[in-house]
């Protein structure tokens, strides 16, 4: 198995990993999103939630979550696929596939030291913002403006 593959966990892995991180003093960063059609939109926003911690856990939607947020037609790329693309990039450390709405029982179970979401949001409107102040944690916004999107993509491909 590559190192690529091995950076994607269960949610009960990526807990122990970062129990051990923690115990060596790192801190942890979580980062969610669906991540089909990677683009450069997405690494500056992952990329942009490393520089907040020292561990950064991206949690990536399942496929049926992806139908459920985006619709039928999504995802284009299957949960397992997408988790391997996230977890090559250098600035993922660890990787894990959810299919809840939101990720509130990633953070009860991981407590983050920072919560990350993208451009789109600000940081007093991030839905799971409760959660993660309920223990002290952080909420943070990173990434470039919102020009790139999937959904866009997608249609370009089509020929839309």
């Amino acid at each position: 198995m590559s190192g690529t593959v091995l950076k994607v966990r269960t949610l009960e892995q990526v807990a122990a990993a970062v129990a051990e991180h923690r115990a060596s003093g790192r801190t942890v960063a979580l980062a969610n999103g669906v991540f089909d059609l990677l683009h450069v939109g997405h690494v500056r926003y992952l990329e942009g939630a490393k520089s907040l911690a020292d561990v950064l856990v991206v949690a990536v939607n399942s496929d049926a979550s992806t139908r459920g947020y985006k619709g039928p037609s999504r995802p284009i790329i299957p949960e397992s696929e997408r988790a391997e693309l996230v977890a090559a990039l250098a600035c993922t450390d660890l990787v894990l596939v959810f299919g809840e709405p939101d990720v509130r029982n990633i953070i009860r179970t991981l407590r983050p030291d920072v919560h990350v979401k993208g451009t789109d949001y600000r940081p007093e409107d991030i839905p799971e913002r409760d959660e993660v102040s309920a223990y002290g944690g952080r909420v943070a916004v990173a990434g470039d403006p919102k020009d790139h999107s999937t959904t866009a993509l997608a249609e370009r491909l089509r020929g839309g």
